[in-house]
């Protein structure tokens, strides 16, 4: 691929693409304070063109973040909240009739965008939840049988509250199983808190990330060379076989009525190629696998209803069997 430039004056260059991505945290950490693994894994899922489920209490900076990595990659974004009675046309868009012509014309929805920030997402019912599996599958929106392709990159990060249940529709498994990672955000630790009051003691803005300070620093053509040079990031008979072992233990753990997919395998071997090439290796590692193993799998497994009362969480079932699976030499 050769390299390409723009006006903004991003280059396609492999090499120069990482450093760019590398660059994101410290403009994202001009607006989001100690969110590293966050943003991390926000720029893996760019990588491998996958999706995102953020999920934290209110206030930890979720809508934040999305907004702050979108600045800082100068793509488009746009926000949804959704609602009990958001309609799946919300989303997606419609056809408005105009008068003046005596003809129907597609109004495209918010879907139409690089960066979808879908806001408690568990919060609108599954008619509407389900109007997001076409775009964030197929790429596309089909609206009175005419598909409708999205624009690219496309994303949808969408965020969930963890400990308010009442007056939600909690995700099937068939809708969690297309986001490519969840990422838990924490909440900031003491210094951090202190960070953050201080920032708006000064007067900081979250809603202006330009008097913040944000700026681009990578473009598209950044990102599409950052996607080519992880396609050729060298994978082993051993850590495939490290992979399939890893999501095959998770459909015999007791402690789960529902293990990893192939899918599942997979997005793991994907991930931890991205992983592995952020790092500036051009091959996968076992540490690669288990980096991303977390964020990848654990909201495509379902713990036994016994096992939960008992304590179990599903990062600890992963956890443990990362630690029983051998890994290759």
């Amino acid at each position: 691929m050769a390299p390409t430039t723009d006006n903004a004056g991003y280059t396609g260059d492999p090499g120069a693409a990482r450093s760019s991505l590398e660059a994101l945290r410290a403009e994202i950490a001009k607006a989001v304070v100690g969110q590293d693994p966050a943003v991390t894994g926000l720029v893996v899922a760019l990588l491998c063109r996958g999706h995102v489920l953020l999920e934290g209490v209110p206030g930890v900076a979720k809508t934040l973040l999305v907004r702050a990595l979108a600045s800082a990659l100068e793509l488009d974004t746009k926000r949804v909240q959704f609602t009990p009675d958001l309609m799946p046309s919300d989303i997606t868009g419609s056809l408005v009739y105009d008068a003046r012509t005596a003809e129907f014309s597609f109004q495209p929805g918010p879907v139409f965008t690089n960066l979808l920030l879908a806001d408690e997402i568990n919060r609108t019912p599954p008619k509407t939840q389900s109007s997001l599996l076409e775009a964030m599958e197929e790429r596309q929106v089909t609206v009175d049988g005419t598909p409708r392709l999205l624009p690219e990159p496309f994303l949808v990060a969408a965020t969930q509250n963890p400990v308010e249940y009442e007056g939600t529709y909690p995700l099937p498994e068939a809708q969690l199983d297309r986001f490519l990672l969840k990422l838990t955000i924490p909440l900031p630790s003491r210094e951090d808190e202190i960070d953050v009051l201080t920032r708006h003691a000064e007067g900081f803005n979250p809603r202006d990330l330009r008097a913040a300070g944000v700026r681009p620093v990578a473009g598209p053509a950044d990102l599409e060379a950052a996607r080519a040079a992880v396609a050729k990031t060298a994978v082993s008979p051993e850590i495939t076989g490290y992979v399939v072992d890893i999501c095959r233990a998770t459909r015999e753990s007791p402690s789960l009525t529902l293990g990893v997919s192939p899918r599942g395998a997979t997005a793991l071997l994907a991930t931890a190629r991205a992983w592995a090439w952020l790092t500036g290796r051009d091959y996968v590692i076992p540490d690669d696998v288990k980096a991303l193993a977390l964020p990848t799998l654990r909201h495509r497994i379902q713990l036994r209803p016994e096992a939960e009362m008992e304590g179990v969480t599903t990062d600890s079932v992963i956890n443990a069997i990362l630690a029983h699976v051998p890994v290759p030499r």
